[in-house]
């Protein structure tokens, strides 16, 4: 009886917690399925429609067929691919460059040039953007500076030629999130082991061959991290280009992204609800595919 009776007091708090348990996280799973869940499953079912409104009609797989003749897709797709080629490539190296030098303990200064190098990540996106289109101006300060030094005979129109333009891109994105990423490599790196550097380097190793052969392995997941969120990043680009272009893409759509497109077609020029959802699909497969070849990239070797 006393073995009975200690079971059903068990099984009662354990159903007393188990319920208080659901209760507590309640409310967040109420927040992810308003916030999350029900736009992924309505952007879904919108996908086989188009038009807005009242004006909607069912299409079924009619939105992807339209991808395929849609020269505006193709580009945005393209400059979007641009800059994640080029883009997340820079913001890693430079970053892990940058947290590198700063995690030097000769270096003085250090707390001041991070706070520098990691400002522009908080920086108000309207004042950034004035003062990228300010210094980038025909008669800016980076074409007079330039013009100054000898490095050009003419100043660059940076805002109105294509290729320029998809330079200025990037230059923004470098400029505001490479201090992001470079605060987790600095991390990193001030919580590695520094007695395998410095066994290495009482053998005779020399400082690049430790950091190319010894600190970048030991980097692995946070190179992995920050890869993945830059691609993300990159993949949904759409703040800076819409603040440097007023949402135009640039000139002949020079920098018009994927998430511009979205934008556009979902807020301007002859909104279509349905053929947006259906290209916001096709941002999340370019990620899924990509984070996949990432983690297939870095996998353990057995």
């Amino acid at each position: 009886m006393a073995m009975t009776g200690s079971g059903t007091r068990t099984g009662g708090l354990r159903r007393y917690y188990d319920v208080n348990g659901w209760l507590f996280v309640a409310p967040a799973l109420l927040l992810i399925g308003t916030l999350m869940l029900y736009p992924i499953v309505s952007s879904l079912m919108l996908s086989v429609y188009s038009g807005r409104g009242m004006m909607m009609r069912f299409v079924g797989a009619g939105n992807l067929v339209r991808l395929y003749s849609d020269p505006v897709f193709w580009t945005a797709l393209s400059n979007t691919i641009v800059f994640f080629v080029i883009q997340v490539p820079i913001m890693i190296v430079l970053a892990l460059v940058m947290a590198n030098a700063l995690n030097d303990p000769r270096l003085r200064f250090s707390g001041l040039f991070r706070t520098a190098i990691f400002l522009p990540c908080i920086t108000s996106l309207v004042a950034y953007s004035i003062l990228f289109k300010s210094m980038f101006s025909v008669d800016g300060i980076v074409n007079r500076t330039m013009m100054a030094i000898g490095v050009m005979d003419q100043p660059i129109s940076w805002l109105t030629d294509p290729f320029w333009a998809k330079v200025l891109v990037i230059i923004a994105i470098t400029w505001r999130w490479t201090g992001y990423n470079m605060i987790f490599y600095l991390a990193a790196l001030q919580n590695l082991d520094r007695s395998v550097d410095e066994a290495a380097r009482i053998d005779g190793v020399p400082a690049w061959g430790r950091f190319f052969f010894l600190t970048v392995p030991m980097l692995k997941p946070v190179i992995l991290f920050t890869t993945i969120t830059s691609t993300i990043g990159t993949l949904q680009l759409f703040d800076e280009v819409y603040s440097l272009t007023e949402g135009t893409g640039g000139p002949s759509n020079a920098t018009l992204t994927l998430s511009l497109y979205i934008y556009n077609l979902t807020f301007r020029f002859m909104p279509n609800f349905g053929y947006a959802a259906t290209l916001s699909y096709v941002i999340v497969v370019l990620v899924a595919l990509l984070s996949f070849l990432q983690f297939y990239a870095v996998r353990e070797r057995r």
